[in-house]
This record gives structure tokens, C-alpha cells and sequence, in this order.
């Protein structure tokens, strides 16, 4: 049986920077499944039921793509390598100048950091998709960020977790 701190040192990191996530679900799951989707299934829970602002400080935790952070090597490793797969990593200056554009605008209207499941989509489909989701109303963009935010924490379990979904 995982202790509540191994818990939280394994899984505290993939709802980025947001390790009360993780507590609330170890605190409410007497017995969770240790797969990917166990754990996301439990991880979902608190991070749906919290209050709006504790949403908000989930999403505003996660860095702009292609932005000050990911320039200065500040991003996380799960962050770095889910831009790097989209190809965030080798932009141009006239499409790094795009994305710069665009997360502010998006950052001004919304109040947090555009936020996309990266895995599987190139710099393109990443563009398109910032482009679309701009002319969101406020709350269709907060649901469709903390939707997107349950799909990274879905992929980061994959790879935490490889091959255990069908035990």
C-alpha cells in the first residue's frame, strides 16, 4: 500500500504545480487503483469539485506555450518535453512572434495561460487551435482549459504509469 507522501511525491506534479490535488485524492480514495486511469479517475474528482478559484490557480500554474519560460529553461520536464513533441521548441521568429501575440491576447481575455494537450499535435494544429478558442466566451474557455488540464494529467500518468492499465 502507497503511503499518503509517496502518494504526493508521485503524482503531486502531474496537475502542474498543484499538489492538492493529489492530497485530496489519496485523502477521499480508500481504494484506488494504481493505473493510469485509476489514479487520473481519483486525481479528476477534487481537482472538479474544487472551488473556482483553486481551478483558476491550476490553470494560471501552467507556462505559455512557447513563452518566456520555455526560452529560459524554466518549464517543468513534463512541459518542456509535451512542447518539445509539438515542435514549440524549434519555432521560427516570425511564428515565435504569433505565439508571443497570441498568449498575451489570450492571457489579457481570459486571465490564464492558453492551455492545449500538446501530445499528438504539431505547431500547426497548436496555432490553429489558440486561433479558434480566442473568440470563446470566458466560461467556455475556463471549461474547455480545465478539460484540457484532465487530458495532460491523463498523458503524464501514461507515461508514470506504463503498461498498468490492463492489470
Amino acid at each position: 500500500m502507497t503511503t499518503r507522501n509517496e502518494f504526493v511525491a508521485r503524482f503531486g506534479g502531474v496537475f502542474e504545480h498543484s499538489p492538492w490535488v493529489a492530497e485530496r485524492a489519496f485523502d477521499a480514495t480508500a481504494d484506488m487503483s494504481l493505473t493510469s486511469d485509476g489514479v487520473h479517475e481519483a486525481l479528476v474528482v477534487p481537482f472538479r469539485a474544487a472551488s473556482h478559484a483553486e481551478r483558476l490557480a491550476v490553470l494560471r500554474a501552467h507556462p505559455d506555450l512557447a513563452g518566456k519560460l520555455a526560452i529560459a529553461g524554466g518549464l517543468t520536464d513534463d512541459s518542456k518535453a509535451e512542447q518539445a513533441g509539438a515542435g514549440l521548441d524549434r519555432l521560427s521568429a516570425a511564428e515565435h512572434a504569433k505565439f508571443t501575440a497570441l498568449n498575451t491576447a489570450y492571457t489579457e481575455k481570459f486571465g490564464f495561460p492558453f492551455i492545449i494537450a500538446v501530445k499528438g499535435l504539431n505547431k500547426d494544429d497548436v496555432l490553429s487551435a489558440f486561433e479558434r478558442r480566442i473568440d470563446n466566451s470566458q466560461e467556455e474557455e475556463f471549461e474547455t482549459a480545465a478539460a484540457q488540464v484532465e487530458k495532460i494529467a491523463l498523458l503524464r500518468l501514461r507515461s508514470l504509469l506504463p503498461g498498468e492499465d490492463n492489470a
